[in-house]
């Protein structure tokens, strides 16, 4: 009886999608933090591969908006949770990965949204003192 080669073997197995989306790549992280959010976005089963890295652009985004446009949001509500997803949560979901990391690589991702956290306090619309 003839055997098929391994090649065609390996040829016929279904592959997982090697998108840009699914991997981690965050500018500042180290190869070990960023294996671990990926073994976190696998094992937590609310969060999907490439979630952490899709907060952390959506906020870098979000905090490098014109101030105006940040007073307009405070103003009128949010507009962006229909079509883009609102960076507010996603900074959300950065401080709740940052509780479940690794001291060592919740340190690296820290010092990451601490950078954008430091544009959004030094340009955020702050309230009047009536609080309206």
């Amino acid at each position: 009886m003839p055997r098929r080669r391994p090649g065609h073997i390996r040829a016929a197995l279904p592959r997982r999608p090697r998108n840009g989306d699914t991997r981690a790549v965050i500018d500042g992280l180290s190869q070990r933090a960023l294996s671990e959010i990926a073994r976190l976005e696998h094992t937590w089963n609310h969060l999907q591969p490439g979630d952490v890295t899709r907060a952390v652009h959506a906020w870098r985004a979000y905090v490098k908006l014109p101030q105006r446009r940040l007073w307009l949001d405070h103003e009128s509500g949010d507009v962006h949770g229909d079509c883009c997803g609102n960076p507010l949560e996603s900074r959300a979901l950065l401080e709740i990965v940052l509780q479940a990391m690794s001291s060592r690589g919740a340190r690296e991702l820290r010092a990451v949204v601490r950078r954008y956290d430091d544009v959004w306090n030094a340009r955020a619309p702050s309230l009047p003192a009536d609080g309206r």
